[in-house]
């Protein structure tokens, strides 16, 4: 295979498309809106439990165990039996956790949510974007990509504030009851795929093994960047998430700032993925794109830690790690889909999956360390910069920009 892919045309896969892709972007909202609910409820009811906070870790850590392990079985599992089935499958079991909690109700039943709801979140995105990997080619596939990325930060932005609504006002077992009930609004609507989507492909069962998928990431330099860029700009959102409140909390910040900032990022990367095809123009391509993206996301959080209690640099800063960290994620879900073959999609996107799991767990461990070593200044900027220096260095090496590109035809230039 090429370094440099060859970009199709700008245009749709089927007619049907457009109805798939909102389809399942109503369909993964929703599966976002209940998983990120259970971020509050599950905490909130193992305090209820008594259970210790080294339990707690546990019980919190649970849904992203067997994903790590199991992601790219599934994946080429996902090819063979078609999204549409796979998206139905998933919104049960996402309905089927939270009533282990809620007919339960304990450390048992806790944990039985947590490993149900993590199995089916993993299959619901790994079918979805299985699924609009297809959709579309060229700026068609960013616009779909974006729309769904953005539908699926909805829903996980209004999670937290639906179930600290219930949890405060009326009761746990509400919440949980409401959990269970949202995925099977997904279940309903995933009924009204077109019947493209419900085709299964081609894929071998090889293409889904470990040894075919570590032999692809060796030798596909596409494959490389989409798993890069996304891990980085996960890395740095799971740190800016994880550790702002603690470092500003230090500096005598309130917390209602504190979580306006939060909120702002998350909105931002929200709002910045309709424009995800208008941005990448304006960047000169996506090879530039990711290059800025990259130096931006990393650079950002360096200096977080550097500008002290000033709020207008603060969320300046946090407004760039949005703008950054939005386009990343479904423009490296694009250069993987256009990197691969048809049939190596899935399995290549659950290896993808596996990474942002990776650097999602990394991040909190690596900075906490640093941290505890050196202040949160000196941890921030020491984390971003091996990020970046790393980056840099895999660039020089595979020649991005010069002899490797992810640019569209019409971004590259004219041969003199």
């Amino acid at each position: 295979m090429p370094d440099t892919p060859e970009t199709p045309r700008d245009e749709i896969a089927y007619p049907e498309a457009y109805r798939d892709l909102v389809v399942v972007s109503l369909a993964l909202s929703l599966a976002m809106l209940a998983n990120t609910m259970l971020l509050l409820t599950v905490p909130f009811m193992a305090l209820e439990l008594q259970v210790s906070p080294a339990m707690i870790g546990l019980i919190v850590a649970a849904p992203y165990v067997l994903p790590l392990v199991l992601a790219i079985p599934i994946g080429g599992f996902v090819g063979r039996m078609g999204a549409r089935n796979i998206i139905l499958a998933g919104a049960l079991g996402m309905s089927a956790g939270p009533l282990c909690s809620l007919f339960f109700p304990s450390l048992t039943g806790l944990l039985a949510n947590q490993v149900i709801a993590g199995m089916s979140n993993m299959v619901l995105i790994i079918a979805a974007q299985s699924l609009v990997s297809g959709l579309g080619q060229g700026r068609v596939l960013e616009r779909c990509f974006g729309w769904y990325t953005m539908c699926m930060s909805a829903g996980q932005l209004l999670g937290p504030l639906l179930a600290g609504y219930l949890i405060e006002h009326y009761s746990l077992h509400l919440s949980f009851a409401t959990i269970a009930f949202i995925p099977l609004l997904s279940f309903v609507s995933a009924l009204f795929f077109s019947s493209s989507a419900g085709y299964g492909g081609k894929s071998q069962r090889g293409n889904a093994s470990y040894v075919a998928q570590w032999r692809l990431l060796r030798t596909n330099h596409g494959v490389q960047l989409a798993i890069i860029m996304s891990s980085v700009s996960l890395f740095i959102m799971g740190a800016h998430a994880g550790f702002m409140p603690i470092y500003l909390e230090g500096l005598a910040i309130s917390a209602s700032l504190i979580g306006v900032l939060l909120s702002l990022r998350a909105l931002t990367s929200m709002l910045v993925r309709l424009v995800m095809s208008r941005m990448i123009d304006w960047l000169g391509g996506r090879t530039r794109s990711i290059q800025i993206g990259v130096v931006v996301v990393t650079g950002a959080l360096m200096l977080t830690g550097m500008v002290g209690d000033q709020v207008v640099l603060l969320a300046l800063l946090t407004i760039a790690i949005g703008v950054a960290g939005g386009i990343s994620q479904p423009l490296s879900m694009v250069i993987l889909s256009e990197s691969v073959s048809r049939e190596q999609r899935s399995p290549s996107l659950a290896t993808r999956l596996m990474g942002n799991r990776l650097a999602q767990a990394s991040a909190p461990v690596m900075v906490g360390f640093l941290a505890e070593l050196y202040g949160f200044p000196t941890a921030f900027a020491l984390s971003a910069g091996i990020l970046l220096l790393l980056f840099l260095v895999w660039s020089w090496r595979v020649g991005l920009g010069h002899g490797f590109t992810v640019d569209r035809r019409d971004d590259l230039p004219p041969v003199q």
